[in-house]
């Protein structure tokens, strides 16, 4: 199947002053309701990673479990849970973290990646890339390193994506909108 980044931009809804005012949230649930564009987003980045050398899938909470579910299963890889605060039962490391909205918390599992490995970090979209730095931050204490950080949608008004490169993390990204875009 054929990437179309048109069919993906249409199928982003933006939902203005959501969830404070003057924010443009973009709503990937008609996009996860095409079974045709969940597939075309799905066999792009299995295309990209699929002879890629990296151990472990970081799927970040909670739209990246989708993607990252699908993408750890088509290419075998374990899948690491980056969750927000008190979601995980085991022990946990926490790093905090700047959103839009606030200060937020990330946890993941202490044991879940060990030294040497790498992992690629999904999500559905960097925005002002905290929950990647977070993520980011807590793959590196744990002994290992960023593959590359991945979203279907890149907002680079916000300085997400350039953060992420500044700190040597690279970044890949299906479609990208403007604010200005409505």
């Amino acid at each position: 199947m054929i990437f179309d980044e048109f069919t993906i931009k249409t199928l982003i809804r933006p939902v203005p002053d959501f969830p404070t005012p003057g924010v443009v949230f973009r709503d990937i649930t008609p996009l996860l309701q095409s079974p045709k564009a969940l597939r075309m987003v799905a066999d792009s980045l299995i295309q990209r990673y699929v002879e890629s050398d990296f151990t472990h899938i970081g799927a970040l909470d909670a739209r990246g479990f989708i993607i990252g579910s699908i993408i750890a299963y088509e290419l075998n890889k374990p899948l690491i849970l980056f969750r927000k605060k008190g979601k995980l039962p085991a022990d946990v490391l926490v790093e905090s973290y700047q959103s839009e909205y606030g200060e937020a918390f990330l946890e993941v599992h202490a044991d879940s990646l060990c030294e040497g490995d790498s992992v690629l970090l999904l999500d559905d979209l960097i925005a002002t890339g905290g929950t990647f730095i977070a993520a980011a931050q807590l793959v590196r204490r744990m002994g290992a390193q960023i593959y590359e950080a991945a979203a279907i949608i890149d907002l680079p008004e916000l300085g997400g994506s350039q953060k992420l490169q500044d700190m040597g993390i690279p970044t890949y990204t299906l479609t990208a909108f403007e604010l200005k875009e409505r």
